[in-house]
């Protein structure tokens, strides 16, 4: 059997993960199955229950902050080993988002036999694009103190992330800025499929 293709998007809130991961797995999907892994909608689905946790990530979150770093490693980790068949590609959006994730990222698929076939994206778009982007958006949790503590969060702790992966040669280098066509575009070349 053939080992399914992972891909990792690396990219500050508002650079176009999500429509890009969405456009990906559509492509990936006539080849593999593919179980889409979002950090923020693990976070989401968290939020709407009742516990101690679920109501700190909720504080957290509408003050623009990010929950505690291991509990998204956590959160992934329990949906990948429950949910995701040998046969199928996992696809991440918005992890990892720091280097210790990015580290436990290859560790855990080293230990799926999974790391030769891992691919990791970075969606590479400024700020004010970003900013822009999210306000015309507008989710609850896109205001700009918020939006401003994500891109603050981002240069902080996942910008060293990328370098992680740069460093090992396997940062692949999207600009985000483009149309959503043209991103997607590059991406199914930079992926060779």
């Amino acid at each position: 059997m053939e080992k399914p293709l992972n891909v990792v998007f690396i990219g500050v809130s508002g650079s176009g993960k999500g429509t890009q991961v969405e456009l990906l797995v559509g492509v990936l999907n006539l080849r593999q199955k593919t179980k889409i892994i979002s950090s923020g909608d693990l976070f989401r689905d968290l939020q709407e229950h009742d516990t101690d946790t679920a109501h700190r990530v909720r504080e957290i979150l509408q003050k623009g902050g990010l929950p505690y770093d291991d509990l998204a490693t956590a959160l992934w980790m329990h949906e990948i080993a429950y949910t995701v068949k040998e046969d199928e590609g996992i696809v991440f959006d918005g992890a990892p988002r720091r280097v210790q994730e990015a580290k436990n990222i290859d560790s855990f698929f080293t230990f799926l036999d999974r790391l030769d076939m891992l691919r990791i994206l970075h969606l590479n778009a400024s700020p004010e694009e970003v900013t822009r982007r999210l306000l015309k958006r507008g989710r609850v949790d896109d205001n700009e103190p918020a939006i401003a503590g994500r891109i603050a969060y981002f240069k902080e702790k996942v910008l060293p992330a990328t370098l992680y992966y740069q460093e090992q040669n396997r940062l692949i280098e999207i600009n985000g800025e483009q149309s959503v066509e043209k991103v997607h575009k590059d991406i199914v070349k930079a992926l060779k499929l």
